[in-house]
Parts: structure tokens; sequence; C-alpha cells
């Protein structure tokens, strides 16, 4: 028999009437045929709920204790969307993360899964029974309960689609499909029938928050099939593949934007002080995610290399810079705040040159200043002014034609 899994977030999960909601959508896919997983995520505010109640009894909870309180909130979601399903007249049976056999290494709160032994899940399907899964956890090798961190019910959606061999994922979001950009705001944003692996990765990376990157990746790897519909209304939302038909012939096929960016610049006495591979490995030994990457060296001027990161790294980034001043041999560090990447995003830019001038045309035409420039095969990213920030995206929107794209 075929195999679906699919996946729910919390905001699916919000009231008992969202559950129900939610376990009919799994019922008919079961009376289409298929052998059904349903990965859910924690509730939204219960896991506030319970992050409060740690904060009432310490400022330091390990990262162990901290991942097996968190652990109990898609527990909750999976035994309570069960009962929904066997309310309806349907077997059904929730499942913990280690109960499904789901295998991580030993990072407490940001675990990876090492493998999945799925025969228990099997087992269930032979019975007949729905199977519903806590996301976002797992168990190492000592038995100790592991969380996944972001996206990691996503993750483990599509990571037990892979290991069942099943025809599908779908993630069932608070959206209908991806669209061409932040339908909030840019209003001619359009929703696209497919878009490529490479495509949604890159457009997960720089803003959009509709699919995790890790589970992008990881159905690519893959390449497993997956739908991004809404968990809302009736849809036929948007399906991530390896490739996708050109729609409407369009270079550009998505504009993501994000904001709280910040500019950190570090300078140099001399060019022979600078050791980009020293700065660079300090940050990453310290989990600073660092983006956009310029160096300057010009006779006469002392070098700089100044860098893009979040705004919540920030004060991390800053204390371990002046934890590493002696070691880095940086005479001085400075920063801008108030700046937000706009980004544009298309597998179709590989073979079509003078995609960024048009981009830096448009802004300039627009009057926004490009601060940083960051180009891949597939994707332009520029740090503008924060204030600035949905201007662009809406000019760029309109700039490459995205509002002739494809759309259901």
């Amino acid at each position: 028999m075929a195999r679906i899994v699919m996946k729910f977030g919390g905001a699916a999960l919000a009231s008992t009437e969202q559950i129900q909601e939610a376990a009919r959508k799994a019922i008919a896919e079961k009376d289409r045929g298929f052998d059904v997983v349903v990965v859910v995520a924690a509730m939204g505010q219960t896991a506030k709920d319970v992050k409060m109640m740690v904060r009432h009894l310490t400022d330091d909870v390990s990262k162990r204790e901290l991942g097996t309180v968190m652990s109990t909130c898609s527990q909750l979601s999976s035994a309570l969307f069960a009962i929904a399903i066997q309310e309806a007249g349907y077997d059904a049976m929730s499942l913990t993360g280690w109960q499904a056999g789901i295998h991580t290494d030993r990072m407490y709160r940001h675990a990876r899964i090492n493998y999945i032994d799925v025969s228990r899940i099997e087992e269930h399907f032979a019975q007949g029974q729905i199977v519903v899964i806590a996301g976002e956890q797992g168990i190492d090798d000592e038995q100790n309960i592991t969380t996944l961190g972001k996206g990691g019910a996503e993750t483990t959606a599509v990571a037990l689609a892979v290991a069942l061999g099943a025809e599908r994922a779908d993630i069932y979001t608070n959206v209908d499909g991806v669209y061409t950009a932040d339908p909030r705001y840019v209003t001619k944003a359009q929703k696209l029938q497919e878009i490529s692996y490479d495509e949604m990765l890159e457009l997960s990376n720089l803003g959009s928050h509709v699919i995790h990157p890790r589970a992008v990746e990881l159905a690519k790897k893959f390449q497993m099939p997956v739908i991004i519909r809404s968990s809302l209304v009736e849809s036929i939302g948007t399906l991530l593949k390896e490739e996708v038909e050109m729609e409407k012939n369009l270079v550009v096929r998505g504009v993501a934007f994000e904001s709280d960016i910040i500019r950190l610049t570090v300078g140099y006495d001399a060019h022979s002080d600078a050791s980009l591979a020293d700065m660079f490995t300090t940050l990453a030994e310290n989990h600073i995610n660092v983006d956009i990457i310029v160096q300057a060296i010009i006779d006469g001027v002392k070098p700089t290399v100044s860098f893009s990161i979040l705004k919540e790294e920030f004060a991390e980034a800053l204390r371990v810079l002046e934890d590493s001043k002696l070691s880095l041999g940086f005479s001085f560090a400075d920063f801008e705040i108030g700046l937000a990447k706009v980004s544009i995003i298309g597998s179709g830019m590989v073979s079509n040159p003078g995609v960024a001038a048009r981009m830096f045309d448009r802004l300039r035409r627009e009057n926004i200043p490009v601060k940083m420039v960051s180009t891949s095969e597939i994707k332009v990213s520029v740090v503008v002014p924060q204030d600035d920030m949905i201007r662009a995206a809406n000019a760029l929107h309109d700039a490459f034609n995205l509002e002739q794209a494809l759309y259901i």
C-alpha cells in the first residue's frame, strides 16, 4: 500500500476544533488508500507556557533537561490528534519520537537524525492504524531524549517519508503554498505551482518561513516530493521537486526579504594582520552564522572585512570578537544596525546574464542604497536600509514581472 506523511504545525493545532479539522484531513488520505503517518509540532501556546515554567525555576537549565521538558509539548499534540481520529471512528496510535525509532546524535536542542528504525511503524500499518508521531524529537545512543530545534517537525516528516519509502510528504502550514513573495507585503505576489529544491532552499535561507531549510535539504538529497499546502482551506499547494517547468519563462521566480540585519566591520592595521580563516573559524566555533562577507584591501587604507549577521546573534558576536581580539589581531570593530536583506531567486539566472545589473538599476531608480552584495548561481542578495525593505521587495517583484507567474 502506498504511504504518505503529513506534517501539521502548531498553528494548525491551536484548538480542539483545529485538531479535529486536521484529523479529518488525515482520515481523508486513509480513505484514499494510503498508509498514513502524521507528524505534529508543539502547540504554540503550550510551548510558551512550558518555557515560562522553566524560567520560573531557573535561568540556567541544562540543555538535556530543557529538551526533555520541551519534548512533552509535541507529545501532547500527538496524543490529542490520535484521540480526535479515534473519536471519528478510525484506529490511530500516537508515538513519541523515540517510540517511532528516530535515533539522533547527542546535540541536545539541536540534534540531527542519524537513522530511523521504522519497524514499529510498520507493525501499526499492518493493523490498519494511522500513526501520529510527536515531531522535533528522538533518542541518542545513550537513551537520552533529544530535540531537533527549529524546523524539527518538518525535518522529521521528510526523514520519515524517506525511511518509509512514502509517495510524498505534505507540509500543512498557515499559507496555501509558496508565493513569489510574501503576499502580506507584496500585493502582486502569486502562488507558484512548482518550485525546485534549490530555489526553495534559497528562499528558506533568505527569509521565507514556509518550510525550514533542513527539511528542504533532506528532500533534495533523497529526491522526496514535498507539497506545501494550507491547513485552513482546501488547496492544491506548491510541489517541491528537482526540476520544474519555467512558469512563463521567468528568470527570477521569487523575492525574499529579512529584517534586523547587522553589518559588523573589523579593521586591521596592516594586511599581514588579517586572517579571514582565523576570524570565521572563531565565529563558527561559537555557532555564529555569518552571511554576506566583503573584504576591502586598498593601498594606503587600513584593510577591513565586513560581514552581516542576524540581530539575535549580535551580542554574542561582539563578545566573541572582544574575547578574541588579541589572537585575531584586529585593531577595531564597528557595526551598523537598521539594515535588511532583500534577495531575488531563480534557477533561470544561471543561463541569463545581466540579472544583477537589472536588479541594481531598479534599486538605483528607486533611490535605495545598496550596502552589501552577495551572489550565487541562482540568487542575488543585497543589504539595504530596513526602512526601504518592503519598497525594495515590491520594486524588484515588479522589475522581474513576477505578477505574471503561473498560479492556482
